[in-house]
């Protein structure tokens, strides 16, 4: 076993038993259920909330320490007195111990704040990842693959940062202004009430910032969100954007998207800059009274100089909370909204999920049976499946044959329950594969698809993804069942060779092959092929039947194409119109019928013919 597939096995583990509880608090607020996944980190908040309030009180005794080292200053020109001069030295060396000492306590509390919120991002990281892989299909049928890029990144982020920029930061702003206004009223009540003249009008505009910071940060994801998907559009058809020359277009497109996105922003930063101002203006304005009226004081001998001092050095103090402020209301703003986003996508509920206490798939015989099925997608009107009823045992083959939107592929996607049957049942050996475990469902039954996405590895892994463990040998034997060996073994490094991104390296017909590959790895009690060999020669696509007899002979097999050719030789074959089998039966009783089926092999078989037709006719 080489190191590279323990690594591929190892990651494709069971994530979900380190990931956080993602319904923390459901129901609850946004930003009250952000403090409690913060406080499950609870030595580390404490460490930092408590390094908070250690600072601050540190920081609140340095007026006081100036204060009496000013009129320490005094005496000692007013008198000259020696001991004066080593009292002041000793007020020296305790106002540096003191800010020292706050200095470390802040560094504790930057280091800790950012932890937690850095172990908050990290377990919602893995609850969002998680939830997307377990959120059916119907749902990423709605929702566009941008949003959730940006509720990853930009909404997650909001959320992580909220601890250190909005709760720390209060309590750093309520301890200052707590026990900061005692100490003030209790010197001097008039000095202390100037000194907190600002704080009620700072309160009125940081609501008002709040609430208008939110509703702009709501506009603003939405744009950001247009803009991701503008920009995953274009990266993903880049290759369609370089034959037709649209670059200009493209590049306008994502131009006037990115510009909404600026101007919104500049916005925003107006209102943070203008209500920032406002609040730091009322500050000044607080501290000139306050030098006004305490200097009068100290005229007035009231008032020592050095009381004033502490007084002002307070304000000084304060100044730089009051500047952040606007930052702290933009963290409330920002995390309440990213909040709202981020845990109403962990707490949607999911359409297909596991019913408590089900048991695993047990596969006997491996007969797979539809009974009288109704499918209709959420939000349509008319069923895509209506009626469908047939049964399969191992080692048959059933094709399956329609227009396009007959409900071929739905079909194919209600067995493994990508999508759960409106009415009706699906069974495999009599066990309903509503009422089993969905692992060993899909373990079961294989789907392979004509859409097929190959990840940026190895091929060994591509082939090897669903079941990471899979011997050598066994990997090879599925790739020459799907005729891609001997191209495999003709590349410089093998089965090492890298594939690019979505598998661009390789042909549309090597692609399919790799993916019929990783599902014969599995060896499920159902393969279905939903048009998988649509990009594939005959020849090679005969060869690859022949090869897989093999794993047919104890399993059951559905072919979904449009080309007869694939699926003529099966057991039993069913046209599908508007939802219905309209045709069942082999190959040549569907002929000696002379319906839907012989007509479109008569279409097929003799086009040439058609085309005469078409000319005569016109």
């Amino acid at each position: 076993m080489t190191t590279e597939k323990v690594g591929r096995a190892y990651l494709r583990g069971d994530s979900r038993a380190h990931v956080a509880d993602a319904h923390v608090g459901k129901g609850q607020r946004p930003l009250t259920r952000i403090t409690i996944y913060s406080l499950r980190h609870p030595w580390q908040a404490s460490i930092a909330i408590g390094a908070t309030i250690i600072a601050s009180v540190l920081q609140l005794m340095i007026p006081r320490l100036l204060g009496h080292a000013v009129d320490q200053a005094q005496g000692i020109l007013s008198t000259g007195a020696e001991g004066a001069q080593q009292a002041l030295l000793w007020s020296a060396l305790i106002l540096l111990g003191v800010s020292v000492a706050r200095g470390f306590f802040t560094l504790a509390q930057n280091y800790y704040s950012e932890a937690v919120g850095h172990q908050v991002g990290y377990e919602l990281r893995l609850a969002f990842y998680d939830k997307v892989q377990r959120l059916s299909y119907s749902y990423h049928d709605k929702v566009h693959t941008g949003d959730l890029i940006t509720m990853g990144l930009l909404d997650l982020d909001g959320v992580r940062m909220f601890f250190s920029t909005g709760l720390v930061r209060t309590v750093l702003l309520a301890v200052l202004i707590g026990v900061g206004a005692f100490m003030l009223l209790s010197t001097d009540w008039l000095l202390g009430l100037l000194a907190l003249s600002f704080v009620p009008f700072v309160a009125w505009r940081s609501s008002v910032a709040q609430l208008t910071l939110r509703a702009t940060w709501v506009t603003l994801q939405d744009k950001l969100s247009a803009m991701t998907r503008v920009m995953e559009e274009n990266l993903g058809g880049i290759r369609v954007v370089r034959a037709f020359s649209a670059q200009k277009f493209e590049l306008d497109k994502f131009d006037r998207a990115s510009k909404e996105a600026l101007e919104l922003s500049h916005d925003r930063v107006n209102i943070r800059v203008r209500n920032t101002s406002a609040m730091t203006f009322s500050f000044f304005t607080a501290m000139g009274l306050v030098l006004w009226f305490g200097g009068n004081k100290v005229i007035a001998g009231d008032m020592s100089v050095g009381t004033l001092a502490s007084f002002l050095t307070f304000m000084t103090i304060l100044q730089m909370p009051v500047r952040q402020l606007g930052l702290m209301v933009n963290s409330f703003a920002r995390a309440s909204t990213c909040g709202d986003r981020l845990f109403a996508f962990l707490d949607e509920p999911l359409a297909i999920a596991d019913v408590p206490g089900v048991p695993d798939l047990k596969v006997t015989k491996g007969t797979l049976k539809f009974e009288n099925v109704h499918f209709t997608y959420p939000g349509a009107n008319h069923p895509t499946l209506d009626g469908v009823s047939f049964e399969a045992v191992a080692g048959q083959t059933v094709g399956i044959v329609g227009a396009p939107g007959s409900g071929k592929s739905t079909l194919a996607h209600l067995i493994p329950r990508f999508y759960d049957v409106s009415s009706g049942k699906i069974t495999i050996d009599g066990q309903d594969v509503g009422q089993v475990s969905l692992q060993s469902l899909r373990r079961s039954v294989a789907v392979v698809q004509q859409d097929s996405f190959l990840f940026t590895t190895t091929i060994e892994n591509n082939i090897a993804y669903g079941d990471p463990w899979s011997k050598e040998t066994k990997i090879e034997k599925a790739a020459e069942s799907a005729q891609l060996h001997n191209y495999i073994m003709g590349l410089p490094s093998g089965y090492e060779t890298i594939v690019g991104e979505r598998g661009v390296s390789l042909s549309g017909g090597q692609r399919q092959r790799l993916s019929i590959a990783r599902s014969l790895v599995l060896k499920p009690a159902v393969m279905v092929f939903d048009d998988s060999t649509a990009a594939i020669d005959a020849g090679t696509e005969h060869r690859i039947r022949s090869a897989m007899r093999r794993y047919a002979s104890n399993r059951v097999t559905l072919i979904i194409s449009h080309r007869l050719s694939s699926l003529m030789h099966a057991d039993m074959i069913l046209f599908l119109d508007d939802g219905r089998i309209v045709e069942r039966g082999s190959h040549e009783e569907l002929l000696a019928k002379g319906g839907r089926y012989s007509a479109l092999y008569d279409l097929q078989t003799r086009p040439s013919e058609d085309l005469e037709i078409g000319s005569a006719a016109q």
